[in-house]
């Protein structure tokens, strides 16, 4: 079986389809920026891209992903310099930081569809949990990285 993640294809011949993806990621692959928070797809903490669309790692079986591209934290961009993660910094949004990766990607998705989100829209589709409750300093993130994405 093979994945193709971050633009790499990797053989993952060892590897049992029912394995959860975000323990290849992490444990086959190394690729620890995806965290593992609940293990049930309630928290968020494991958000990774599949073709572009946000999907919770923990519960997506490596045999789901088949051709589809899988985009990690690492593969968002490399340097750090995607507008969800500029506005991230510029904003302080972490506080203990623990669910950024996940927000940041749930941020990013749901920007490619919706480049100009409404308040009721991020709080509709950022539903990832933040224990630190960092939620004011998401929603102006986000629409900073929306002006700046439609420059």
């Amino acid at each position: 079986m093979k994945i193709k993640v971050n633009g790499q294809v990797h053989d993952l011949t060892n590897v049992d389809e029912d394995t959860p993806l975000l323990w290849v990621l992490r444990d086959t692959l190394g690729l620890t920026g995806t965290k593992y928070g609940c293990g049930v797809s309630e928290c968020g903490a494991c958000t990774v891209h599949m073709d572009g669309s946000a999907i919770q790692a923990c519960v997506t079986t490596v045999g789901e992903v088949g051709e589809s591209e899988i985009t990690t934290i690492e593969g968002l961009s490399p340097d750090g310099n995607h507008p969800v993660q500029k506005a991230w910094k510029e904003h302080g949004v972490p506080q203990c930081g623990y669910c950024q990766v996940g927000q940041i990607m749930m941020a990013a998705s749901m920007l490619k569809d919706n480049p100009e989100p409404t308040d009721e829209d991020i709080e509709g589709e950022m539903w990832n949990i933040c224990r630190c409750g960092t939620y004011p300093r998401i929603r102006a993130a986000i629409k900073t990285a929306a002006k700046e994405m439609q420059q």
